[in-house]
């Protein structure tokens, strides 16, 4: 059985997101004798998972082993192998949680080992009472839970490149990466210290070698900014800002700060270096923009991509992963032919604010060359650019806040490289 012409959505070979896969279109036959083997259950037949006892209980689990290559790529500075950042394996992954092993990492200095009995917090600057944080203070505050994604800002900055890198959705995506985060509302703290009325920023610092410091808008301090303590149900990981960071949901990866030790309300940003030699976009007049904070709308097909290749003509789920700084994902649109024409694709839900969306669209490959295409919109309107239209923003060489839209060439053969659209 296939999908008929009144399937289809778009050219290409895009079917309507309702479509579904049809009982036996994709399904391997089974061999009679096959069949009435695995019916007689255990015997000499059977696999040898059945005939031997399995592994013992562990106090902490980990990935099949079989699974062992799903690691993060890392990209490291020489001679600073704690410089650098690893990236997320996008396309080897479901669903919108990706798990701490595989978060993305950014490090500027390595990542520090810090003894959470000793560690604390401290919020002083522009405040009626200045206030110091155990972590075990921080514990008897109510808690909140969200999923957010957190992005660095240069994620994608390859594709400003004159031609595309051959390499995969996480080799070229993967600084994003998408948790549960569990922590105190930053609000509730900075109640406590009572805010001084000039107060219009902060000033956040981690405790690691870089000293990495960020101003933050006092506005998004008091919106939904989160003083996180656990990941995904377990407390944060050393690399991902043990005992403590700082969850800002939309906003630039790096002013997410880490090992979090300081907060110091201001009457204005800091300038700091972290936010001056770098994180700023460089405009065509020579000049620089600063505090262009909150991660554009944009999205990503995962499979399939460079290093999936096609197993032949038939029926595929195209499938990706949205998200927008200012918000919810409204729809995800996919072409098939180089963006001539759009289906909408099926958006996985829960859709939740500033989080990672996954949408998917059924595809009927009839083995000739695509070019596969996908364009997010979020719920304020804004929709994904082209590359072009991008770049044509920007001086030559600025590569922060990348989220043109992303293309896969599927050649006849079945192979898939990254392309330009």
């Amino acid at each position: 059985m296939t999908a008929s012409d009144d399937d289809l959505a778009a050219g290409g070979g895009l079917l309507h997101r309702r479509t579904l896969l049809r009982g036996g279109v994709l399904a391997g036959g089974l061999g009679a004798a096959f069949a009435a083997r695995a019916a007689d259950g255990i015997g000499e037949g059977s696999p040898e998972t059945m005939r031997v006892p399995g592994a013992p209980f562990s106090g902490y689990g980990v990935p099949a082993h079989w699974r062992g290559d799903i690691k993060r790529s890392i990209g490291a500075v020489p001679d600073r192998p704690g410089t650098g950042a690893s990236r997320t394996p996008l396309e080897r992954l479901e669903g919108t949680i990706t798990p701490a092993g595989l978060h993305y990492e950014r490090h500027h200095n390595g990542i520090p080992d810090i003894d959470p009995a000793a560690h604390t917090l401290i919020v002083h600057g522009l405040v009626k009472q200045p206030l110091v944080f155990s972590l075990d203070a921080l514990l008897r505050y109510p808690m909140h839970s969200r999923a957010a994604f957190v992005e660095c800002a240069g994620n994608s900055g390859g594709m400003i490149a004159p031609q595309p890198a051959q390499t995969t959705a996480g080799g070229l995506h993967g600084l994003v990466s998408c948790s549960e985060w569990t922590g105190v509302p930053l609000s509730l703290l900075l109640d406590e210290a009572g805010v001084d009325p000039r107060a219009t920023w902060l000033l956040a610092e981690g405790g690691d070698a870089a000293g990495m410091s960020r101003s933050v808008p006092l506005w998004k301090c008091r919106d939904d900014a989160m003083i996180a303590l656990y990941q995904n149900g377990e407390p944060i990981r050393p690399e991902q800002g043990f005992p403590m960071r700082l969850l800002l949901p939309g906003f630039q990866g790096n002013m997410n700060v880490k090992w979090l030790r300081r907060l110091k309300l201001t009457v204005g940003p800091t300038f700091t270096k972290d936010e001056t030699s770098r994180y700023t976009e460089l405009m065509p007049d020579g000049k620089a923009r600063e505090f262009m904070v909150e991660m554009g709308v944009k999205s990503v097909i995962t499979r399939p991509s460079f290093g999936l290749n096609m197993q032949g003509p038939g029926l595929y789920e195209i499938s990706g992963l949205a998200w927008s700084g200012a918000g919810k994902i409204a729809k995800v649109e996919v072409s098939a032919d180089g963006g001539k024409s759009w289906a909408q694709a099926a958006l996985n839900g829960p859709v939740q604010d500033k989080a990672l969306t996954r949408f998917r669209l059924p595809w009927r490959w009839q083995g000739a060359p695509s070019l596969l295409l996908s364009r997010a919109t979020d719920e304020h309107g804004n929709v994904q650019p082209k590359r072009a239209d991008w770049l044509a923003q920007y001086a030559p060489g600025q590569a922060y806040q990348f989220n043109a839209i992303a293309a896969w060439q599927v050649e006849a053969g079945g192979g898939i490289k990254h392309a330009y659209a």
